[in-house]
């Protein structure tokens, strides 16, 4: 098949929906298919941040058009907002037309309310321009990307029953595909962790440290196991700012076991990760959860909120510990609890090790093109 994979960023591998991108399009091409990107990288130079965002779905359109009439498309998989207004102009219903598949990598409408709970919160300043377009037009756009798609691929279930419930889409039109882990986190030799009760356990928190990943609630629940526990160290990997930054939030006296990695290439997870034992994972709103999958793949029980993408991957009491969102003495209680039931650590370390596995790009790959193939012949059959 010849596939066009299209999103709203540049494609840095190292980035979450890019990066799924384009391992995507690289399991295509391994198993014989003919893959085309179009990000922001094909944007011109003058167009960036917000005009950029904007503008892109009528570059998306064009290139679109081009394609197709010097070449067969089978598929357009776009992420959300990407391809409405070719679907619009153009018309998916065109003779010969493309399937076009809307990809979604978290639904915008419902972190949009986690947003808006956490600005009443006070915990979150939301410019005056935010709903002008991410709050309003942006919502707008993928709403209609989501109506226009033959079939839409989302990484959750709720996400799957408000597109169902609010936009008024197919039930038979919506498929829940998770993403994957490369291939070298897979089978990585599993580190069983000391049972003495004064070695070291080591706390990982990785992702950007913003708002949405729950920073404000952690930090509490860091600051009083840190300080009641003098064997227990934190680390922060990709926070994408300072170590000063995230040294603000914590007491002087606990800095020292607080160590921040703002950047790294996403093949350094593993040996970033070597030695730590816990994932906390905090979030109030996620798609499905990278980091999570991949700290558990290299041997860390996830301690982790009861957000729409985590439930899809992790079992409470099974291969990780499920709290509430925006609750920092939720967080303190799992944490102690692991700290100071290590046979209860080791065995859902183990638990969640075995879970990602699960995890391939290549079955995630095969299994998605199934679903291109079955939604393409019934496309085709209609006509």
């Amino acid at each position: 098949m010849k596939i066009i994979l299209t999103i709203h960023h540049e494609l840095d591998r190292n980035a979450g929906a890019p990066g799924v991108t384009w391992k995507l399009g690289q399991e295509y091409q391994k198993l014989g298919h003919e893959v085309h990107y179009y990000t922001f990288d094909n944007l011109p130079d003058k167009l960036s941040g917000l005009v950029g965002s904007i503008v892109f779905p009528w570059f998306v359109a064009g290139h679109i058009w081009d394609l197709i009439n010097k070449q067969a498309v089978d598929v357009v998989d776009a992420s959300t907002g990407d391809a409405w207004i070719w679907a619009k102009m153009c018309g998916i219903s065109r003779k010969n037309s493309p399937l076009l598949v809307t990809r979604s990598h978290g639904l915008e409408h419902t972190m949009h309310l986690e947003y808006l709970e956490e600005a009443r919160r006070g915990n979150l300043h939301l410019s005056w321009k935010y709903p002008l377009y991410h709050g309003g037009f942006r919502l707008w756009e993928v709403a209609t990307s989501i109506r226009y798609a033959d079939l839409v691929l989302l990484l959750n279930h709720p996400d799957a029953e408000y597109v169902v419930d609010k936009f008024g889409v197919n039930s038979e039109q919506t498929e829940i595909v998770p993403n994957g882990i490369p291939e070298e986190f897979l089978n990585l030799p599993f580190e069983p962790m000391s049972m003495a009760e004064d070695s070291a356990i080591c706390i990982a928190q990785v992702g950007n440290y913003i708002a949405r990943k729950g920073i404000e609630y952690g930090a509490v629940a860091l600051n009083a196991i840190l300080a009641r526990y003098a064997d227990v160290k934190v680390s922060f990997l990709g926070t994408g700012c300072s170590e000063a930054e995230v040294h603000a939030d914590f007491e002087p006296a606990v800095r020292d076991r607080v160590r921040v990695v703002p950047r790294y290439q996403h093949e350094a997870l593993p040996e970033l990760l070597r030695g730590h034992h816990i994932k906390l994972f905090p979030t109030f709103s996620e798609g499905f959860g990278l980091a999570l999958i991949e700290a558990m793949a290299c041997g860390l029980a996830p301690v982790t909120t009861t957000t729409s993408g985590p439930m899809e991957i992790v079992s409470d009491g099974h291969d990780g510990i499920f709290i509430p969102s925006r609750d920092s003495h939720a967080i303190e209680q799992a944490l102690e609890r692991l700290i100071t039931d290590r046979p209860y650590l080791e065995n859902l370390r183990r638990n969640a090790y075995a879970t990602a596995q699960k995890y391939s790009w290549e079955k995630i790959a095969r299994d998605t093109l199934t679903l291109y193939e079955a939604a393409l012949s019934q496309k085709r059959g209609a006509k």
